[in-house]
């Protein structure tokens, strides 16, 4: 369980989100300057709110009252930005393990999960490539991998489609809704794409102006039908 309650740009608010939804996915809309992209960095640790509390999974990550505060590193949340953030030095398999070895995980450790996140993301056979020779969709799929690699509690996407080209769009935005039923992890995916709503999940946070417009739960566009 992912909760917070934040005061800074984000004013005044409490929100909840839990793997326990259908594939896990909270998105977050918005316009610009609404503070969506503020929210995933108070909760990563990359940025310390005013005033406020972030729990994960019973945890407190977060309590400006009581002075406590997890650095980023020590928080097992994974998150992929929206240019993905690889080091274009490293080959695929590298950056997959680079969250692990900062962790200083054993190699056994870095190998074997390395190893089972890039078969999730069906990227084994590109272990050894550089990701400058990649197209925007492995990128994608590595980012994700890498976020995944540590095995988070929660995962935070900032717009992780808007690199691609609608037609890669589309695809890997089907493959990750799959992804994101069978792994169960608790998500928050930013996005000011209205399709990524109806693809991935059916709970959604809007936000304007730095507080909550909205907070609901719908039904997908098949269920609506169905």
């Amino acid at each position: 369980m992912l909760t917070f309650a934040l005061r800074a740009v984000l004013r005044d608010f409490t929100f909840e989100a839990a793997a326990e939804i259908p594939n896990g996915v909270t998105v977050v809309l918005g316009p610009s300057g609404a503070g969506k992209s503020t929210l995933l960095r108070f909760i990563a640790g990359l940025q310390a709110p005013d005033a406020g509390r972030i729990t994960l999974a019973g945890r407190t990550l977060c309590d400006t009252a009581a002075h406590v505060w997890v650095p980023p590193q020590d928080r097992n949340i994974g998150v992929v930005f929206q240019e993905y953030a690889l080091f274009p030095h490293l080959t695929v398999g590298a950056n997959v393990a680079y969250g692990l070895r900062a962790r200083r995980r054993s190699a056994a450790d870095t190998a074997a999960k390395t190893e089972r996140a890039l078969a999730i993301l069906e990227i084994a056979h590109l272990a050894n490539h550089r990701v400058t020779a990649l197209s925007g969709g492995q990128r994608q799929r590595v980012a994700l991998a890498r976020a995944l690699a540590i095995e988070p509690a929660a995962l935070l996407l900032d717009e992780p489609l808007s690199a691609l080209d609608p037609a890669t769009r589309e695809r890997v935005r089907d493959e990750l809704a799959a992804l994101f039923s069978d792994i169960r992890v608790p998500a928050l995916l930013v996005t000011h794409d209205d399709a990524d709503r109806a693809a991935f999940g059916e709970r959604s946070l809007h936000l304007a102006r730095g507080t909550v417009a909205a907070n609901e739960r719908y039904a997908s566009p098949e269920k609506e039908t169905a």
